[in-house]
């Protein structure tokens, strides 16, 4: 596994250690890049759940993360509108600021940014960086790369898994998440990023 830049940016003590050019992503981004709004929506939250019952147990009378995913559920259906769930999602990201542990920060970030993802596809990604920083944190850099490519492998098997069943069962959903003629953002960002970088 391709971890070069993820050790630079550790020796420079970044906060966050991966980002959109880690080689370590680039199937993942990839895979992204191709689904529908909805896809992502269903495979972020699925993915945040463990992160959210990890934080509950660690921080058993701080509710911030678990409500910030209900509520986004709820916004996901067209039951509640964004700003009830962005002020909700943003108390997951204000969490971070208020504890110590640098693997609990980037869990409450990756909480955060899962939860956004009902609001543009860019925010996928923003889990994967936050969840994958956690674990280098808790495992050490050293000892990192076989837990890191697991989790990266997990990812594309969930992804995978909703890509086929987004659509085989009716779910209720956001009258903005059914417009499958919208572009996916995180392909719109990628064209512009290949148009400037070939300049």
């Amino acid at each position: 596994m391709q971890l070069e830049d993820v050790y630079e940016k550790y020796k420079r003590k970044n906060q966050v250690l991966f980002n959109r050019d880690s080689a370590c992503l680039q199937e993942l981004l990839s895979m992204i890049r191709q689904q529908k709004h909805r896809t992502l929506v269903m495979w972020a939250f699925e993915c945040a759940e463990p992160v959210v019952d990890r934080l509950r147990e660690r921080y058993p009378k701080d509710h911030r993360p678990e409500e910030a995913l209900r509520l986004c559920k709820l916004w996901a259906r067209g039951e509640i509108k964004m700003p009830e769930a962005k002020r909700a999602l943003l108390q997951a990201h204000a969490m971070a600021k208020e504890i110590d542990n640098p693997v609990d920060v980037a869990l409450c970030h990756g909480v955060g940014q899962a939860c956004a993802v009902v609001h543009v596809e860019t925010h996928a990604i923003g889990l994967v960086l936050y969840e994958l920083t956690a674990i280098v944190r808790e495992v050490g850099i050293d000892q990192c790369e076989n837990t890191v490519a697991e989790k990266i492998d997990d990812y594309i098997f969930r992804l995978k898994f909703w890509q086929q069943e987004i659509d085989r069962e009716p779910r209720q959903w956001a009258a903005f998440l059914l417009d499958d003629s919208r572009p996916n953002k995180e392909q719109v960002l990628y064209e512009k990023y290949r148009k400037n970088s070939s300049h």
